[in-house]
């Protein structure tokens, strides 16, 4: 089959533009985009739970060894879609081992003790 002359003719087709953050004059940034309804939404998910942070429940007492903030790593350890996820140990098992919860922050969560901030790690002046 040849090509007619009418399709060898036609001018080329505009490009689509190029998404943005992929544009080759800026650097393409590590990562997901943030996304400030989404961080709103785990904030309040997560409440006041931070690093040694000590909270109580109706079931147990609870310790917080890490927040887990990347949707992947959440999903891995809760075996489920998630967002984020909480490390925590039992306080009132001498036998408990951490786990991965991702109950969300309710007015019956009582926070015992807060965890460590940016700010409790700053030099002091």
């Amino acid at each position: 089959m040849t090509a007619t002359p009418a399709l060898v003719s036609r001018p080329e087709l505009p490009k689509r533009p190029i998404e943005h953050g992929k544009t080759p004059d800026r650097p393409t940034p590590a990562g997901p985009l943030p996304h400030p309804q989404r961080d709103a939404r785990v904030d309040a998910e997560v409440g006041p739970r931070a690093v040694g942070a000590i909270y109580q429940t109706s079931i147990s007492a609870y310790e917080v060894l890490a927040v887990i903030r990347d949707p992947e790593r959440a999903s891995a350890l809760l075996k489920r879609t998630a967002l984020w996820a909480v490390i925590v140990r039992d306080i009132m098992r001498a036998d408990a081992e951490p786990y991965a919860v991702g109950d969300t922050w309710t007015t019956s969560d009582h926070l015992v003790r807060e965890g460590r901030t940016a700010r409790s790690f700053a030099p002091a002046a």
